[in-house]
């Protein structure tokens, strides 16, 4: 089953380490089922994110075909891939277009990521074009059974990372 990602659009107070506040509309990404599902998840995300009030100013659907995060990358970046099939009654190439976003710090780690991304795609393609987006975070969806398995996997993670520390700390 393919998600559908829709960007939302959020108006809200934002407060600042210095103590500042001002008013800005940040872009999310989510994936849901309907404009509904997308309007209720973002709402939810927002009232965990702040305590100030906030209205959805836009929700439209987004062209992504795949999102890539990637850790320690503070940026998305949407990225314009061309794979190259070769038409066989005419015998030329034809391009056809598809949009990642993919997490990075900078142009050149997008441009690494997003062939990391591309690794196993078995036929030709070329990146014309990366772009830095104005997307702040994915919300990507979880079941309550995805949910409890990436907690246990974060957990284990941490008990995995306390063995270690305590078997070094041993042998010290």
């Amino acid at each position: 089953m393919s998600v559908i990602w829709y960007e939302c659009k959020v108006k809200y107070t934002k407060r600042y380490e210095t103590g500042e506040q001002k008013v800005t509309t940040d872009t999310y990404l989510l994936d849901a089922v309907s404009y509904t599902e997308a309007e209720a998840r973002i709402s939810e995300e927002m009232t965990a994110y702040t305590s100030e009030d906030f209205r959805i100013m836009n929700i439209k659907l987004a062209n992504f075909s795949e999102v890539h995060p990637f850790e320690n990358s503070d940026c998305w970046f949407k990225s314009k891939v061309s794979l190259v099939a070769l038409d066989e009654e005419s015998g030329k190439e034809k391009k056809t277009n598809m949009y990642l976003l993919v997490q990075a710090n900078d142009v050149k780690e997008a441009f690494e990521n997003t062939t990391k991304a591309m690794e196993n795609t078995m036929g030709d393609y070329s990146i014309p074009a990366i772009t830095e987006s104005p997307i702040l975070d994915v919300f990507p969806y979880f079941s309550e059974e995805e949910e409890k398995l990436e907690k246990a996997n974060v957990i284990d993670k941490d008990e995995n990372l306390n063995e270690e520390v305590l078997e070094e700390t041993e042998t010290s």
